[in-house]
Formats: structure tokens, C-alpha cells, sequence
């Protein structure tokens, strides 16, 4: 299994549009970050794509990512799902449907934001995304592309947000509390890529220092931190964080 990081950047992606700081003049290309998202390669050779950043037609383009089995989402904020329409590129290729992962609640909100994907209409030719909505449980592995797959309650402030874990593979984005039942299917990791908004608490993100003890907690063999913002410095963050654990930066592939 391969997990390639599309963006580990904040919901403004880093540069800032407008500002002038050290990291968003930096010409150092692992602080430049789109909206945060990875996709997994599976042994199979299917993939999982987590969340549907505005950055999504890029983020495949730099990747190479040409193929798209299934989506599964975080939440419902803009920065994680408004390239869904860019899924039409997937249906294209691979002439089927894309099936797309989420608790119920966030499933009807997808429904809600993009109605003209999911109604019926008289339009024909490529126009839309083909989706299938799989809905999920918090807590209830199920198997697909022979991965166990277990959604996991998070907090990011009072919205509810969903952690994957993939096999051996978690992600944990968006997210300022984790509950101890969740915290409890975070054992035996060989990686694990969890938020980490900026040095500063925050109130629906874990800083630095609350990703960095957490992940200590639960002693994964490889930790990132994505969902960054222009307040960490790709080198002075390298530099600072105890093993196992490094900040990511967009175009990396973990093998697994």
C-alpha cells in the first residue's frame, strides 16, 4: 500500500493569497500546500481518495493520480469537498460510477450543497458527476478492495468529524478532540497522518504540541502532520519534532 499526500495545507492552502510572510515567500517547495487530502494506493491497485479538495484538478495533474475507485470524506467543509465535480474526470476514465463514502449526516449534506448532482435531470453527456453513496457507521469495520476499513469519531469545535483507518493506515484531519473509543483502534499503526493546524491552540484544530502527544500515545511506527498552516516553517518544523514524527508536504508517497 502506497499513500501519496495531495495537500497538507489549511483551508487558505499556503501561500496566503496576499500575504507577504517568511513561509509564504518561502522558495522552499515543501511549504507550498494545497488543501489537505491523500490518496491511497492499494496493493490491487485501487484507489482511495480521502476528501475532495478545490485543489483536486491540480493535486492529480502533479500526481499523476489517474485512477479513482472511491471517496471517502472527512466532513463537509469547503475545503474537503468542493472539487467534487472534478470526480467527472474519474467517470470519464474509467467509465463507471465512483462510489463515495461518508456518515449519513454528512452524505446529506453533500445531497443538499451539490443537488444537481444528485437529481435526476433531462441533461445528458458529462455534465455531472456519476456518484453511488455508501453511508457508513462510526466504530463498524467493513471491507473493501480486501482492507478492512473502520470510520472513527472526531470533534473538530462541535462538528462532528470522520478519522479512517485503512488497514494499518490512519487519518485524522480536522479534529481538536478525539474520544478514547476512537483512540482505542489507533494501535499497531505503521503510519499515521493527523491535523495540525499551527504552534498556537486553536479552537476546532490540535495544535503542533497536541498532534505530536497524541500520536506519542498511541506510538504509530511513521507519524506526519498535515493540515498546516503558514505558521510552521517545513525546516524549523523538521528540526524541532521528536521521531517519529515529521511534518508532511504535498507530493510525498509513504510506502506501506
Amino acid at each position: 500500500m502506497e499513500v501519496i499526500v495531495l495537500g497538507c495545507g489549511t483551508s487558505t492552502g499556503v501561500p496566503i493569497v496576499g500575504c507577504h510572510c517568511a513561509v509564504c515567500r518561502s522558495q522552499n517547495p515543501r511549504n507550498h500546500r494545497f488543501r489537505s487530502s491523500v490518496a491511497v494506493q492499494l496493493p490491487q491497485g485501487q484507489v482511495i481518495l480521502i476528501d475532495t479538495t478545490p485543489d483536486l484538478r491540480q493535486q492529480a495533474l502533479t500526481n499523476r493520480l489517474e485512477r479513482v475507485d472511491a471517496v471517502f470524506y472527512t466532513h463537509c467543509h469547503a475545503d474537503h469537498i468542493h472539487g467534487i465535480d472534478e470526480i467527472r474526470s474519474y467517470n470519464f476514465l474509467q467509465k463507471e460510477p465512483v462510489s463515495v463514502y461518508g456518515v449519513e449526516e454528512h452524505l446529506a449534506h453533500l445531497k443538499k450543497v451539490f443537488p444537481y448532482i444528485f437529481e435526476k435531470t433531462i441533461q445528458v453527456g458529462g455534465g455531472k458527476p456519476n456518484i453511488e453513496t455508501k453511508t457508513v457507521e462510526l466504530f463498524k469495520p467493513f471491507e473493501l478492495f480486501g482492507v478492512t476499513i473502520t470510520p472513527l469519531q472526531m470533534w473538530h469545535g462541535k462538528l462532528l468529524t470522520v478519522g479512517w483507518r485503512i488497514g494499518n493506515f490512519a487519518y485524522l484531519t480536522d479534529v481538536n478532540c478525539l474520544p478514547d473509543e476512537s483512540r482505542s483502534y489507533l494501535d499497531g499503526l505503521d503510519l499515521l497522518i493527523i491535523g495540525a493546524l499551527r504552534y498556537r491552540k486553536h479552537p476546532t484544530h490540535f495544535t503542533v504540541e497536541e498532534a505530536t502527544d497524541l500520536a506519542l500515545s498511541v506510538s504509530p511506527k511513521r507519524c506526519y502532520l498535515t493540515h498546516m498552516c503558514h505558521e510552521i516553517e517545513y525546516n524549523e518544523a523538521s528540526c524541532k519534532l521528536p521521531s517519529p514524527i515529521h511534518p508532511a508536504y504535498d507530493t510525498l508517497r509513504i510506502a506501506i
